[in-house]
């Protein structure tokens, strides 16, 4: 093989994990030339409307799965947390990179910390599961709706359209950018969506040596870990957008996988968590699904999706 295709999404962080990628590739296979193919997605076009009333799963990656589907890219380099539980047919997530830091952290140009905001402060974010994690603290901060790329929101920080807004650590961390913003903390309380914080790898599952390639990006440790994160949410059925937080910890030979899913103002909140040995932790993740569903989780979930975001839902006449 002498050229290899990677599909990316065209933003800056994206950019940044492909080409991250591509060096790594190149390095251990130097016969090897990476080229990258830049497209454009969904979830990057449509920034009129939150993604959770757009409909449809995979907003992030439909693009770049129909271009290796297409014969137009051998590999994808994507955020694991945008990557829907259901893998098209032909195509395989084979590899998960090593995960770094998972926090959300607060930014404000004005206030040092969540506890400095004052009373009915307006706090940006797109994710549901961060504004439920946010409201339950703090129910009178008024949340607002963020889209765009990380300079689009960090610019809409700056001209004071919001009293702060969270992000995620590690992609202001690999874009350089934590040095632009006068106060960042970061919220050790919140529960990361699966996959936070790592690369997921997907290959055209025909080609061995493409497979090969991937498999030497690949952390078993954060598989295993994101195994059971990916698990839990295909079983108990909720889609990237939902306001359903879930980590997997490996501490020696045991796992901790704690979860916690409730409605996106913050209330009817469900916490549960479960530990087993490295060796015993294969069906953790559907495990614990099945102890939420059990007690309601669906219900829940049912009502979140109904009330998310009801003020930008035309209403019923």
């Amino acid at each position: 093989m002498e050229k290899l295709i990677i599909a990316t999404r065209a933003s800056a962080l994206a950019l940044w994990q492909a080409y991250h990628i591509k060096k790594r590739i190149e390095t251990s296979f130097p016969e090897i030339k990476v080229v990258l193919n830049e497209i454009t997605s969904k979830g990057d076009r449509i920034l009129d409307k939150p993604l959770a009333l757009i409909g449809g799963k995979g907003h992030f990656t439909k693009e770049l799965e129909d271009e290796m589907l297409a014969g137009k890219a051998h590999m994808a380099v994507h955020s694991l947390k945008d990557v829907p539980t259901y893998i098209p047919e032909g195509l395989e997530l084979c590899a998960i990179t090593k995960r770094q830091d998972q926090s959300d952290v607060l930014l404000s140009h004005t206030y040092k910390s969540l506890d400095a905001l004052p009373h009915g402060a307006t706090v940006g974010t797109t994710s549901l599961r961060r504004r439920m994690q946010l409201l339950e603290q703090r129910p009178d901060l008024k949340v607002k709706e963020l889209r765009g790329n990380v300079n689009t929101r960090l610019r809409k920080l700056k001209e004071g359209q919001y009293d702060a807004i969270i992000l995620a650590y590690i992609g202001l961390y690999r874009l350089d950018l934590l040095k632009e913003i006068p106060f960042v903390e970061k919220l050790d309380f919140f529960i990361p969506p699966m996959g936070q914080a790592s690369l997921g790898i997907e290959i055209v599952s025909s080609n061995d040596k493409v497979r090969e390639i991937a498999m030497m990006l690949n952390d078993e440790n954060t598989f295993i870990c994101t195994k059971l994160e990916r698990d839990f949410v295909s079983a108990i059925g909720a889609g990237c957008s939902a306001p359903v937080a879930v980590n997997a910890v490996r501490d020696g030979d045991s796992i901790t996988l704690k979860a916690m899913l409730g409605y996106p103002d913050g209330t009817n909140i469900m916490h549960k968590e479960l530990i087993n040995t490295i060796g015993e932790c294969d069906l953790l993740g559907i495990e614990l699904a099945e102890l939420m569903i059990a007690d309601g989780a669906l219900d829940i979930l049912e009502k979140a999706e109904r009330i998310a975001f009801k003020d930008e839902m035309p209403q019923r006449l």
